[in-house]
């Protein structure tokens, strides 16, 4: 990463506000983060730092909630993300920075954008909604840090409450999350960056928590999606500027 301290505390804000999101709204960290990581850090170092903080953020707030799981619901979501995250490793590890760089900001505006409408589709529900959601965020957060909406999307269709979404969705970020590091690694920071990285999760989520005390859910979700347009959009820019 360049830009020596400057570059770090920049990383660590990243992180603070992507974990501030995350614990805010229940969404956003990746969405939030990840696109301005991969402006700082390269599309691997950004993404695989992406994977890493969603899979501490998932695993903290899963120790509370674990007993809501229901992972007889999830397994199909998990199974069909192991089988595509080895293709988003392989997506990321070839195709050329600027064109991943095209590919992540798509991805992550439409991804926001369909959050956003609420998309309904047949083809969201049951165990073939779950095998179909899993696959496509397997391999969206294994290319570009990304795996949320879709897991979001199909919770939406198949009438989840936001009880019920919660604690599922840490099961299924420590586990995609998980599975996504097992195939490309952790990333390649220095030592101050790697205690910024720590200090700004902890921050994120305290001060999340004190937000989401004030703020209605829907207006932090407004926020959160809002930010992620414009990482998005700021990515597909950038990667247009280098082709």
């Amino acid at each position: 990463m360049g830009g020596g301290w400057a570059g770090e505390l920049v990383l660590g804000l990243v992180v603070l506000l992507g974990g501030t999101v995350q614990w805010l709204a229940g969404i956003g960290f990746a969405l939030v983060a990840a696109p301005v990581l991969v402006l700082l850090l390269g599309p691997h170092g950004g993404v695989t730092l992406a994977n890493l903080a969603s899979l501490a953020i998932s695993a903290v707030g899963l120790a509370g909630s674990w007993r809501r799981v229901r992972p007889g619901a999830m397994l199909p979501l998990m199974a069909a993300a192991a089988c595509t995250v080895p293709a988003g490793a392989w997506v990321a590890a070839t195709v050329p920075t600027s064109r991943l760089l095209v590919g992540i900001g798509v991805l992550v505006t439409a991804a926001a954008l369909l959050v956003i409408r609420g998309v309904r589709a047949a083809a969201l529900r049951g165990v073939g909604g779950a095998v179909v959601a899993g696959a496509t965020s397997g391999l969206m957060n294994s290319a570009a840090g990304v795996g949320g909406p879709a897991v979001s999307l199909y919770a939406v269709n198949s009438g989840w409450t936001a009880q019920e979404f919660v604690p599922n969705a840490q099961l299924y970020g420590v586990v995609v999350n998980a599975f996504s590091l097992a195939t490309k690694g952790l990333p390649e920071l220095t030592a101050p960056a790697w205690g910024l990285v720590t200090a700004a999760l902890a921050g994120g989520a305290v001060a999340g928590r004190l937000l989401a005390a004030r703020m209605p859910e829907r207006r932090a979700r407004t926020v959160v999606l809002g930010l992620a347009l414009a990482g998005g959009l700021s990515t597909f820019v950038k990667g247009v500027s280098g082709l």
